[in-house]
This record gives C-alpha cells, structure tokens and sequence, in this order.
C-alpha cells in the first residue's frame, strides 16, 4: 500500500528584507528617539526660560495710568521712569517689580503669610506656625483699612501694575512660576505685610528674653550679672514666676532661628551725614548701607523716577512696596540704621481654667482663631492659635502640655493702627528737615534711626517706631501678666525721643550704638550693640576737614576693624606655643586689624574669638548651644573684671588654648602653613536662590560667590556662618549729594533681575565685593525700553 504525500510548508521568502536588519533599525529609533526626546525637552525647557526673560523693546496697556510712561534701562538694569504723576510713577514701579522679582515678591508675601509650605514642604512648617501665630496677615489687612485714602490709593495703584504685567505674562512672569502656576493677584495688603516682617525681624528682643529666662534658671545670680548688669529698675520680674528652663528650651526649639529657617539674622546698619561746611561740593552728603541677611535677589531693587517740574526721586526700592524705602529726591536724602530699642516683651499668664487666664480684673476668655496650613506633599495642619491682652500665646507654639502658665508676647510692631505705609509716602514727599520729622512721627514700626539731610544744608536722625512705656521693670526677662504689675502704659511720645536735629559739629553718625542719653528720662532698652563701627566711622570722618562724595563710598567699603586691635593684646599675651599655633601667633604683631580677603590674620582672629567665647561660656557653666558669647562680652575678658569667665589658670591660660583650638580647626580646612591661610578662601559671599539652591547641579550653575573683606565689626559689615561664609551685611550701599540732582552713588549685592537666567542676575556682585560704587544719573543711555500706555 502506497504511503500518503508528504505536506511540504511553503517557505516565503522576503526579498530585499532580513530579521537582523529589521531588529537593528528599530534599535536604531529607539536609540534615536532616546536621544531625541530629552533634547527636545531641554529645548522645550529653554524655550520656556528665555520667554521669561523681558524683551529689548516692550509696551504694555495699563488700564488706570493717566498718560503714557516711558521707562528706560540702562547697562546694569536699572530703569529711568518718567511719569506724569507719583500715582503713575507707582504703578509703573508695580510693573517693573513684577518684571524682574516677581518671585521674590511671592515669597516675600508667602513668609509673611506663613504660606511657605505650600511650595516648600515641611522644612518651612516651624517658620510657618510662627507667622501663623503673630496673625501677620490679618493685622496687614486691618493696617490697610485704618490708613489714609491716599496711601491706600498709592497701594491699590501699584498693585494694579504688579497684576498688569503678572496677567500679561501668566506663568511665564518669573522661570519658578512655570511649575508653580500663575501667581495670585497682588493686594495692596500684601504691600504692608513687607512691613511687618521688616518690623519683626529689626526688633527681635522677645526671644532674647526668653533664653535669659532659661539661663537665670540654671546659672548662679552672680553669672547673671556678669553675664548683664544690674538691673536698677523698680519692680524687677520675679525669676520664681518664670517657667522652668527646660520647658522655656523647648520653646526656642519650636521657634525660628537664623541660620536655620528664619529669613533674616538680628540686623545692623551704618549711616552718617554731614553739612555742607563739612562737604567739598558745598551741599550736604548723607550716606546709608543697611546690613541684613544675602541672598539672591538681594533686597533691594534701584530705581529712579522723574516727574513733571523738576521733581525726582532715586534710590533702593523694595519688591512689594511702591516707594523708595532709602534714597533721596530733588531736596531730600534718608537713610535708616535699627535702633534695636526693646519693643518686645514676654509675659507670663496663668491659667483659669482651659480656655481662659487671669488678669487683673478676674479671668478672661482667650482670642482664638484656627489657622489652616497646607503642606506639600502631606496632609495640612490645623493650628489653634490663642491670644491675650497683651499678644498672642507664643508658648502654643511648643508641643508639650502647658501646666498652670502660657507664655504671650507683646510686639509694637503687631499693635493696631501701623502708619508706616502714610509715613513712608510723607517722606518721599518731604522737602525739608522739618517736614521729614513730621514723616518720622507717622512711622509706627520699626524701631529705627531716620538719618536726613536736605538741600538747605540742614541734617538730622529722628527715632521712629513706637516704644512702650513700662510700668515697671525693664523688659530685661519675661514678666508676669496675671496682676498688670509689668504692663505697658503706652507710647514714648515721638517728641521726648533723643533726636538730634543741627548737631554743632555738623556731623552726626550711628552703627547700632547706644542712642539713649545718659541721664535720659526717656527709657529706650538695656541691651546696646558695641561702638567698634560707630567709632570708626568717627575717626575716618576725623581724617579730612571736608568730603566728597567717594570718600563716604570709600568708608563705606572700610574693613579695619577696632574690635580687632582692641582684643590683640590678649591675643598676644601668653607665651608663644609650639607648632602651627606659634606659627599663626607670629603673623599676628604689627597688624591693624584689617580684614582683607588676601590676608591670613583676619582668619586666625575670627577662629581665636570663636573658640574663646566657647570656652569662656563652659568654663562659666553655661550650658552647650544656649548661648553664644558675642563681642560684647568677650571685649570684658581683656579688663579684669572679666576674670571670673577664664577659670582658675586666667584669661592669658585661656586665650592661649582658645588659639591652640583655632589652629588646630583650620588647617585641615587651609592646610598646614598658616602664612597661607587667606581670609578670603573662607570668608566669600554666597548668595543663592531660596528654592532653587536645594536643586543638584542648577544651584552651583546659579550660585554667585566671591571673596569679600571685613567682618561683624567693620564698617564694610561682614557677618558670618559657622564656617565664616559672609551671610550678612550691606546689600545696599549708597550715597547721596544733595547739591546735584544728580548726586547718588549706589551699589547692590547682586544685580537687578531675580531671573537666575538673566545678564542682570549677579552683574553688579564683583563691584560690590571690591567696595565701589556707581552713579544714578537721571540720563543715561538706554539698552532696553518699556513703554507703558493707557
């Protein structure tokens, strides 16, 4: 029987085409688009930044300007704005802040808000229940209701340019806007919350208060008045009403602090003037460089505006204000410096009962409201903030029960009715000596010194700021509140302050020194920065019978510090040591205590007194972290009353250890020959962007650092981080001729725009570093324009 067929598969064959080659060119796309896609992207991304940058020639529509406003930018940045009317002039400085810091602006608002950890996270939750806890935001808008009709029109006009240009570019407003979305419209509001974070930070006493009070309940009476003297006043606060110390440590801890998350450190400030007999171009010269914590964008934003009849005014503005805050116009030049007089107290309540607390006439409910906090990334967070007659609960803050007493504080930058925002306008009107103390007065916080001068060669400083009069005590540690025995009574009226109005000599200067007389009636505080600056800034003014204009900006840019050559001696008491630290000695004889970037001393200096006041506090018994020895104290070691702090071998024994440490610090950081060490290596400027500088690889492409002079206690301010990084200091400095319209000199830490990605981003940071100072004509060749219509 025959077999069946075989079935044969039919083979296709594909002519031109082979499997190999078929996988090997779609590897070939893949890879491509591999490659291709994140170009794309990073283009795309490019795209997205170079459209938030401001074109050469613009024009915007701005529905409320009275005519059209031409606003021209010179080489650095800087905008000429030439308006018909202060309120157009307001809503043009509007557009221009919402072109070049926007961003700062929003975190400016959002710190102050306690909204921060809505784009930050968690990391700014501590800093965000503080702020939360003051009710920043709602005494703002309560301020803004209480303020004249014509300052809340100035707001409402610079707020409706802020939003003009902020609607015209949407996300694209600032680079950070593109993830975060379109900023929220700006509320004239918002404005004044600039001021009361200002009013915050330039008067910190409370927390000083509240570490003494944790010190007295663990250092012995005789530290206590070692550490502060006597206090003569009536009716001292009884250390036995005050919490135990750890209760008030963990207080603190639940607390901002600089260096960690609060936004700026205790503040400082230079500022002098002087008459025209006193002055080489016959009118009188005031100069002014606030010191205050660096970050990019710096503070300040310069600007000038030119209005119809030969009016001008030119100077420092602040993104979020619509005014210049330092500067002058066509008669009038001002700067601020803080008096850091006491305007905050702690006080102790006790208890009625769960939700209320004693005060003289019987108890007393709590104020209470329930605050909201988003948190990116993670649930929100309800805060039960409470408040008393004298301010809210800060002790609240701390998450262990409360036992029998809360701890409130009283700020007069949070009491009712602030008129700084009238204030501000008043002086930026002010022609006159005269008419700038009537503009001082409206200024209810902060607490500063408002130097002056004018073109009829008068020059002046008036205290601002409400100060509280006290019934008893002196604000020195948190006081009881339940019995009204330590309550404030009100205000230093305006007119008993110390002003100093035509000084004799022709000159008058202030560095945070002591501005209470002694004698005085009038009871400012107890706690004074020390005169190193101020008498430096006195003997360079000694030096010439009259100055120009570039020898303020030269004093200004001064690093020889006082502290320095008054400190040396010690430094230079005990016998030479073996080693490296002899080595790091033998630099120091003959050195003037000038901290130049190129020099090795200073960062011998700086390391020596650090580990100085480190010992001195152990060997006092003052715990570890509570409490930083500052130049005030440690200047107390070089007189003999100071040997109580240097333990049984003396102050010489312990200088010597403290360089021992200091040396053995540095070198593995700068390396074994002291005589290469260089200040400058250690003590740079960094300044970085708030967000972006928690991003790998975008933060060092951003960052702008350079080498910089000086230090705390030199008039060119340089105050420094753990590892001496200058964080602190000038970020504007300016001076002002007040006979020439054209007379200012100004510089800023880093350059105009907030957009990381413009030329004008750190453009003016190496000027600034090397201490010069540029003009601010009213003419100057324009590289870009703006043109604003109705």
């Amino acid at each position: 029987m025959a077999s069946p067929p075989r079935r044969v598969r039919p083979v296709i064959r594909h002519q031109g085409r082979h499997p190999g080659r078929h996988l090997g060119r779609w590897l070939r796309r893949t890879l491509l688009i591999l490659v291709a896609l994140p170009l794309l992207l990073l283009a795309a991304a490019a795209g997205a930044i170079w459209w938030t940058l401001p074109g050469e020639a613009e024009a915007l529509r701005l529905s409320g300007v009275s005519g059209p406003v031409e606003i021209g930018f010179d080489d650095r940045g800087i905008p000429r704005i030439r308006a018909a009317s202060e309120r157009d002039a307001a809503m043009a400085l509007g557009v221009l802040h919402a072109r070049d810091r926007m961003f700062q602006m929003e975190m400016t608002r959002r710190g102050g808000a306690g909204r921060l950890s809505e784009i930050a996270g968690a990391s700014t939750l501590r800093l965000d229940r503080f702020m939360r806890t003051l009710g920043l935001r709602q005494r703002a808008e309560a301020d803004l209701a209480a303020l004249p009709a014509e300052a809340r029109d100035m707001l409402q006009a610079y707020a409706d340019g802020v939003n003009a240009w902020a609607r015209a570019r949407g996300r694209f407003v600032a680079p950070e806007f593109i993830a975060l979305g379109e900023p929220e419209p700006w509320r004239p509001a918002d404005s004044l919350l600039w001021g009361k974070v200002m009013g915050l930070w330039l008067s910190g006493n409370w927390r000083t208060e509240t570490e003494r009070a944790r010190l007295a309940g663990i250092l012995s009476a005789e530290r206590m008045e070692q550490l502060w003297p006597a206090d003569e006043s009536l009716g001292r606060a009884d250390l036995a009403a005050l919490p135990q110390p750890a209760r008030l440590a963990s207080l603190l801890k639940a607390v901002p602090r600089w260096g960690e998350d609060a936004p700026l450190p205790n503040s400082a400030s230079n500022a002098w003037a002087v008459a025209p007999p006193r002055s080489v171009t016959g009118g009188a010269l005031l100069a002014s460089d606030p010191h205050l914590g660096l970050q990019a964008p710096v503070l300040w934003y310069l600007a000038r505006v030119e209005l119809p009849g030969g009016r001008f005014l030119a100077g420092a503005t602040a993104p979020g204000v619509p005014m210049i805050v330092i500067g002058r116009n066509e008669s009038l030049g001002w700067g601020f410096t803080t008096t850091h007089s006491d305007t905050q107290d702690v006080f102790v309540e006790r208890l009625a009962g769960p939700d209320a607390y004693q005060t003289p006439d019987g108890p007393r409910p709590f104020t209470t409201r329930e605050e909201r906090i988003a948190v990116r990334g993670r649930p929100e967070e309800v805060l039960r903030v409470r408040e008393t007659r004298h301010g809210p609960v800060i002790s609240d803050l701390d998450e262990e029960p409360p036992g029998e007493q809360v701890l409130a504080v009283a700020m007069a930058s949070l009491a009712p009715a602030d008129t700084q925002a009238a204030g501000l306008l008043a002086l930026n009107r002010a022609r006159s000596v005269a008419e700038a103390r009537a503009a001082a007065a409206l200024i209810a916080s902060p607490a500063q010194n408002l130097m002056v001068a004018d073109a009829a060669g008068g020059i002046a400083m008036f205290l601002t700021g409400r100060t509280p009069r006290r019934a008893a005590g002196d604000g020195t540690l948190p006081a009881p509140g339940w019995d009204g025995s330590h309550d404030w009574t009100g205000w230093v009226p305006f007119e008993e302050m110390p002003h100093v109005v035509a000084p004799p000599g022709g000159v008058i200067a202030n560095a945070n020194n002591r501005v209470q007389p002694a004698g005085s009636n009038v009871f400012l505080g107890r706690d004074w920065f020390g005169d190193w600056r101020f008498r430096r800034i006195g003997d360079l003014l000694r030096q010439r019978p009259r100055h120009a204009p570039g020898d303020f900006a030269a004093m200004q840019a001064d690093a020889v510090s006082l502290l320095a050559r008054e400190m040396l001696p010690l430094l230079l008491a005990p016998p030479r040591p073996e080693g490296m630290a002899g080595a790091a000695r033998d630099l120091l004889p003959g050195w003037d205590g000038r901290m130049g970037p190129e020099l090795p001393q200073p960062l011998v200096f700086n390391a020596w007194m650090r580990e100085l006041g480190r010992l001195a506090m152990a060997a006092g018994g003052v715990p570890e972290g509570s409490w930083t020895a500052g130049p005030e104290f440690l200047a107390l070691l070089t007189r003999p009353e100071g040997a109580a702090w240097c333990g049984a071998d003396g102050c010489e024994a312990m200088s010597m250890r403290a360089l021992e440490a200091a040396v053995a610090s540095l070198s593995p950081r700068f390396g074994p020959d002291p005589h290469r060490w260089r200040w400058g290596d250690a003590h740079r400027v960094r300044l970085e962007h708030p967000l972006l500088r928690f991003v790998p690889l975008l933060r060092d492409l951003i960052r702008i650092e350079a080498p910089t002079p000086g230090d705390g206690q030199t008039v060119n301010r340089g105050g420094m981080g753990r590892d001496f990084t200058h964080i602190h200091g000038p970020g504007l400095r300016i001076v002002m001729d007040l006979s020439s319209p054209d007379g200012v000199l100004a510089a800023i830490a880093t350059g105009q725009s907030g957009n990381p990605f413009s030329r004008h981003w750190g453009d003016r940071t190496a000027g600034w570093a090397a201490g010069q100072a540029e003009a601010l004509p009213a003419i100057a060749p324009a590289r870009a324009r703006l043109r604003l219509d109705p």
